[in-house]
């Protein structure tokens, strides 16, 4: 198969991905339906296992991953985290409880410690982190541990959304019961009360993707000097989050440029190379790991979160949902926030002030859960396979 057949290909299936997620409002994701017409078609036959390899895709995306994490680092306010604090630590204390629980209970029930990782990556992160899997597990030919994650992530959301919708509405009964607190605007706009110290000619598209280059070439370099204990990507999310707050990157630093949707999908292809040497008989065996995973890894999340958030005065139901955030991230948060102040509220005033008690919260989980610490514990993590 030349090139361009294999990416006509590879785009049609995208097309198809992308047109269910938005008909079903992101309750079937689009990772679902691409990883089930991958499987498919390799399986059958109809797609040649190294269609991936020869529509080019691939090394493109291995070569861009960095970009997307540094990017991933300006979408996050230091402002916004200083603001939400509470709900960054009880985050963080999800994914603790959550790979903690995984790593300690998965071998006890016969998976390996490489295996409990993977689950561990698939359970509270997202693309990046079953990437990070990835690079370390398939050039060991560890293959179930490099399609562990992916088949945790294809189906994470549906397990996530409905939870989480149920939860959210249960704490915007209790804000509304507890009487609803008129809601203060926040007037500051971060792009426009500062000036970005870059020059016209590094924000367009050649010069954006040429800056972020040399950056991830010095994260690279950094990581090395630490002899790859420090994952190279870490580095990249901090120099992304930290350049932003500087107002050296502007926030979403990929969104303003022509090329960002194309690069995202060259990560995305990455995720679904281990399903074509896959059997049919060790997708069946993957059943009891899948089961293992969600079971052990979602009660550690939940329960993490709710010890952590009781010591910071969060209720219990606002803490499950900031804790299950790790299994979807944005715009799920956004989406089932504005739902729940929707099927709750009876006013228009009533429906912004949840939405305002709500919103923040979980938007601000979504990010600290999958974007920031996942790949942080996941990146320390990896080293450890094989």
């Amino acid at each position: 198969m030349n090139a361009l057949t294999a990416f006509a290909i590879i785009m049609m299936i995208w097309t198809i991905s992308d047109a269910v997620s938005k008909k079903t409002k992101s309750m079937v994701s689009s990772l679902l339906v691409a990883s089930v017409l991958f499987l498919i078609g390799f399986k059958t036959n109809i797609l040649p296992e190294n269609i991936l390899v020869n529509s080019a895709l691939l090394p493109l995306g291995a070569t861009v991953v960095g970009l997307i994490i540094i990017h991933l680092g300006t979408m996050l306010s230091v402002d916004d985290f200083k603001k939400q604090w509470r709900t960054v630590v009880i985050g963080v204390g999800s994914i603790i409880g959550s790979t903690g629980a995984l790593l300690a209970l998965f071998p006890l029930f016969g998976g390996t410690f490489s295996e409990a990782i993977a689950a561990a990556a698939g359970i509270t992160g997202g693309t990046i982190s079953v990437i990070l899997v990835q690079d370390v597990a398939i050039p060991l030919g560890l293959s179930t541990v490099a399609v562990l994650p992916v088949l945790i992530v294809a189906i994470q959301g549906i397990i996530g959304f409905p939870i989480t919708s149920f939860i959210l509405r249960k704490e915007a009964q209790r804000i509304k019961k507890d009487g609803i607190k008129p809601l203060v605007e926040d007037e500051e706009k971060e792009t426009k009360k500062r000036s970005f110290a870059l020059p016209e000619a590094f924000q367009t598209t050649a010069g954006t993707l040429f800056l972020l280059a040399v950056i991830m070439l010095i994260a690279s370099q950094i990581s090395a000097l630490t002899n790859n204990v420090i994952n190279e990507f870490v580095v990249a999310l901090l120099f992304g989050v930290t350049l932003r707050h500087f107002g050296i990157l502007k926030p979403n630093v990929l969104s303003g440029i022509d090329a960002f949707g194309f690069l995202m999908i060259t990560i995305l292809i990455i995720i679904f190379g281990p399903l074509a040497s896959l059997s049919i008989h060790d997708l069946i065996a993957m059943a009891v790991p899948l089961v293992l995973s969600f079971t052990i890894g979602v009660s550690g999340a939940v329960i993490g979160g709710v010890l952590v958030g009781k010591l910071l005065g969060y209720s219990a139901m606002m803490s499950i949902a900031i804790s299950l955030t790790q299994l979807f991230g944005f715009p799920g948060t956004m989406i089932l926030s504005q739902e729940a102040a929707k099927s709750v509220g009876e006013t228009e005033e009533e429906v912004k002030a949840i939405e305002g008690e709500i919103l923040p919260k979980m938007i601000v989980a979504g990010f600290s859960t999958v974007t920031v610490t996942s790949v942080l514990v996941i990146g320390l993590l990896v080293q450890f396979i094989g």
